[in-house]
């Protein structure tokens, strides 16, 4: 993905009138079926020199989760506004348990007829109903998560966010790669048999992008790596997801990875005692024999940016992806199920991302259908009306979410090494 956001931000209205709905005492409130609790929170980062010293105590902003924080992936988004908010002063509202439906839209609303000057939706299906909402308040700024759509929407205040996350995904894959490699000098397996498994979600992009750069990061240092992928067709079920990672470790599969929600699979793992990588959040308390790393998005950074930015009066990203480098993506600290020398791995090749030595996607480590890749023309966008096609291989390699097209992952190749076991593609 690109570097922060090379694409062209959208000016944003000033909110003055917004910053003195809100004080910067701390209330709570949570959505858990028909409770409602409401939880006060803050952050600051900014962009620029200019913005930095700008305060945003007074705004209020209203923060929608998919799940609660039972869900990795939703309490690492609740961990990083709680700690941008309270660095801010800014209020915060957090609504809990809400679909991918109407019931998004009417929570946006609500958020904003209660004098959010910032509404935030994490799950891709919140963002049809985030628009909606965008469109009725334009005094309002809102932003998704994982979203595709907010360069086409041309809307001044409606914005998509995400990081590079392939990115930590593959400093992950070398922390597994590192553990292949282990088992095989102790004689645990063969070089052949260092199959890694897999539990995604769903076949969306971002999670094809996320396991192909987690298997190719194993692959740099573990060259006989292959891996099965199965998919539970849902962010977090915690029972399809335990069954998933048994099904792989039954396949043959010593090590386990996931882009899905629950424990279901780290659970499974530490049991069945196979080691496991674990997304958005160290397990190691739950995990202790079995955890080696976790890769996530720290959010912090963009919440920092954006609240800054909105009481400054000043423009933010229509499309914000973070990187390595500001801080945007994160490794939580090794487990000690990592084998020795992980982290100077993990350090290595960091600093060669960072400094663009190293392409997470360069076609001459991977082979489709036998060949490198030499031209890949990217569906960067749902809308049929958009007609920009992209050449996404750029001096050899794939530049995932590059040239200022959109923030969320684009990379859908189905690369030799990775056996689907679904037959959704």
């Amino acid at each position: 993905m690109k570097k922060f956001s090379k694409i062209a931000a959208i000016a944003l209205a000033a909110v003055s009138a917004f910053a003195l709905c809100a004080c910067g005492s701390t209330t709570s409130t949570e959505n858990n079926g028909d409770a409602n609790t409401e939880n006060t929170v803050t952050e600051n980062q900014a962009e620029t020199a200019e913005v930095s010293d700008v305060s945003a105590a007074g705004l209020k902003a209203g923060f929608i989760c998919l799940h609660d924080e039972n869900s990795t992936y939703d309490l690492n988004f609740i961990s990083a506004a709680k700690a941008a908010c309270d660095k801010l002063g800014v209020e915060a509202v957090f609504k809990t348990n809400i679909p991918e439906g109407q019931e998004a839209y009417e929570t946006a609303v609500e958020l904003a007829d209660a004098g959010c000057n910032f509404v935030f939706a994490d799950s891709f299906g919140h963002e049809d109903y985030i628009i909606e909402a965008a469109k009725e308040y334009p005094d309002v700024q809102f932003s998704h998560a994982t979203g595709t759509k907010a360069h086409t929407e041309n809307l001044a205040n409606f914005h998509n966010a995400f990081a590079n996350i392939y990115e930590g995904r593959y400093l992950a894959g070398i922390a597994a790669g590192m553990k292949l490699n282990e088992m095989i000098e102790a004689g645990d397996i063969t070089a052949e048999e260092a199959k890694m498994g897999y539990v995604g979600a769903y076949t969306y992009a971002e999670v094809i992008s996320g396991y192909t750069s987690f298997y190719l990061g194993a692959k740099s240092v573990c060259p006989s790596v292959t891996m099965e992928v199965t998919f539970t067709g849902s962010w977090y079920d915690e029972t399809a997801e335990k069954t998933a990672a048994q099904t792989l470790i039954d396949n043959g599969c010593v090590l386990i990875s996931q882009h899905a929600d629950s424990m279901g699979a780290p659970t499974a793992c530490e049991t069945a005692g196979v080691p496991d990588i674990s997304y958005n959040g160290s397990t190691a308390a739950a995990c202790p024999n079995t955890f080696i790393v976790s890769s996530r998005i720290n959010w912090e950074p963009y919440f920092e940016t954006v609240l800054t930015a909105i009481a400054a009066g000043q423009e933010f990203p229509t499309d914000f992806c973070g990187t390595l480098s500001d801080g945007s993506v994160a490794l939580t600290d090794l487990g000690t199920a990592a084998a020795e020398g992980t982290q100077e791995a993990i350090d290595a090749a960091k600093e060669k991302i960072v400094n663009g030595e190293l392409h997470v996607f360069d076609t001459a480590t991977f082979t489709v259908d036998g060949a490198n890749l030499t031209s890949y023309m990217a569906d960067v966008d749902s809308d049929p009306a958009y007609e920009a096609d992209h050449e996404a291989i750029v001096d050899g390699y794939f530049n995932e979410s590059g040239d200022g097209l959109r923030s969320a992952p684009f990379f859908d190749i189905q690369i030799d090494g990775i056996k689907l076991l679904d037959s959704a593609f």
